[in-house]
């Protein structure tokens, strides 16, 4: 299938859901996950109209996107998410190309992060990756630690907009939204990140701001 008819199916599926659970229309934006995607099927995705992608590596991501040789370069209006680690030493080339990161999770990254922005005068989005499987081996701050994060980033005027998740491949995904719902709730934050190409029908009763799907729209990634 066309990726113009993967994101019209994916799109009538979150209706579906939507429509299931009350409610008149889910504000969800659809990320699309380009992570090791051909060239030509991302082209094929811009000439369809769509502007929202998400990237996992930064250097990975420049090779594509950039403004100079890249899809920025004639795609004006693309957004483009860090939706992968994010290294301190990658700040600056990370806030010159990506128009939101949604991977913070330590209070060194929040500093490069802050520094960086103001150096380069970008407005980037920026989200706090939670790891709410509190999984050794996954980036994102834990869910206790949360709180000082978010106050450290209040006190270098750093702002968030919303938390991200990847829940564990082995556990309910619905509880791990839930619980990003909550945190999000409490602590004043609109936006949330949650839901990719497996589990994102799971996602959409809890209205988040973006999905991030891959392969249900490209197909299979490169190797």
């Amino acid at each position: 299938m066309s990726f113009k008819e993967n994101i019209a199916y994916i799109t009538s599926r979150i209706a579906k859901v939507a429509k299931h659970w009350g409610m008149d229309k889910p504000d969800t934006n659809i990320i699309a996950v380009a992570k090791k995607q051909s060239v030509s099927k991302i082209k094929e995705s811009l000439e369809c109209g769509h502007r929202l992608y998400g990237e996992n590596r930064v250097q990975d991501a420049y090779k594509v996107w950039n403004a100079k040789d890249g899809f920025k370069r004639d795609f004006k209006d693309i957004e483009l998410h860090l939706i992968g680690p994010l290294q301190s030493n990658k700040t600056k080339e990370a806030v010159a190309l990506f128009d939101c990161i949604q991977t913070l999770d330590r209070e060194k990254l929040a500093d490069a992060l802050k520094a960086e922005i103001e150096k380069q005068g970008r407005q980037v989005k920026i989200f706090v990756q939670v790891n709410t499987g509190e999984e050794d081996q996954k980036a994102g701050v834990l869910p206790r630690d949360l709180d000082k994060l978010l106050a450290h980033c209040r006190d270098i005027g750093l702002e968030v907009r919303g938390l991200m998740c990847i829940p564990p491949v082995d556990e309910p995904a619905s509880l791990h939204f839930s619980l990003l719902k909550e945190l999000a709730n409490r602590y004043g934050l609109q936006e949330t990140s949650m839901g990719m190409s497996g589990d994102f029908e799971k996602a959409v009763p809890l209205n988040p701001t973006y999905l991030r799907i891959g392969t249900a729209l490209f197909g299979e990634r490169l190797n």
